[in-house]
């Protein structure tokens, strides 16, 4: 049996990027022979993603792509925010957008089944992100997209990868941008009022008549009170209404600051990473703990 060295290990690990441990136990395997070990590694990767998949994914990158009047807004999770900054993992995102503008899957199954080939990876979407997930060493999932091809203009804006816009327009590119960047920054829920999901609308009213309720005051002044309520909540969540962050006297609003461009907004999505994930909370001295007790039985 050939000696694994421990050059031979870091060889391997610089050529798959696979752990330490797997790379020595793929040498050990191929007796010493790095094009074999490598092979071995390959066909491993699959089932690191199975073990990975039980992985909370609540970190990740928002990607977008345009062509014209056609792109693509999409979200895909990685566990660390160390992985979410990984230019493979990034290149993979990028991919992923340009394939829904592209090809315009019906779901995230129907983008997974389309076809691409990555590092060596292929020849689908899914066996991609099964092979990075055992190259990089993180459980990955592609959450949600959102594509455009209705004929309007676009415009995206993306703050870091963490957060995503895209704008659908008609009118001038700057004012779209700026309204991109607003949208970013006060992230409204719905372009008008009148579009503000309905159970949102009841909830906030709900909470107004519970608090107008411990006034005390008559049933007539109590209705008001929950009415004005709720149009303030309307006002603060709606894009047209919100106060534009770029404006000079504090007060105009996007609805304001559009019409003054000539430019109207038909509609918006944005993507913040992670937002309704579940994190979890890791118990850092409870792991280092374990890992010190697996590689005593080692």
């Amino acid at each position: 049996m050939a000696a694994i060295t421990a050059s031979m290990v870091a060889e391997l690990r610089a050529k798959t990027d696979a752990p330490m441990m797997e790379c020595k136990k793929a040498l050990t395997e191929a007796d010493g022979n790095m094009e074999k070990a490598e092979e071995i590694l390959r066909v491993k990767l699959g089932n690191k993603a199975g073990k990975a998949a039980s992985r909370v994914t609540a970190e990740g990158v928002v990607a977008s792509h345009i062509d014209g009047n056609t792109g693509a807004l999409i979200e895909v999770n990685c566990e660390t925010d160390f992985v979410s900054k990984n230019e493979l993992f990034g290149s993979f995102c990028q991919a992923l957008a340009k394939l829904v503008a592209e090809r315009d899957p019906a779901d995230v199954a129907a983008l997974s089944a389309l076809p691409l080939s990555m590092e060596g990876f292929g020849p689908t979407v899914e066996d991609v992100r099964k092979g990075l997930i055992g190259k990089i060493g993180e459980n990955m999932t592609i959450r949600r997209f959102k594509r455009y091809a209705g004929g309007g203009q676009l415009a995206a804006y993306l703050h870091g990868v963490r957060i995503g816009v895209m704008v659908e327009y008609e009118g001038d590119a700057t004012a779209a941008k700026d309204v991109a960047m607003h949208i970013a920054a006060m992230k409204p829920v719905a372009t008008s009022s009148a579009e503000v999901p309905a159970e949102l609308v009841a909830k906030e009213r709900s909470i107004a008549e519970q608090k107008a309720a411990e006034s005390g005051k008559p049933a007539e002044i109590i209705a008001k009170m929950v009415d004005g309520a709720v149009q303030k909540f309307l006002k603060e969540v709606s894009l047209l209404d919100q106060v534009f962050v770029k404006a000079a006297d504090g007060k105009q609003t996007v609805g304001q600051y559009l019409k003054g461009a000539n430019t109207t907004v038909n509609g918006f999505t944005l993507y913040v990473v992670g937002e309704g994930i579940e994190k979890k909370q890791d118990d850092f001295a409870a792991e280092v703990a374990a890992q010190v007790a697996a590689a005593q039985k080692a």
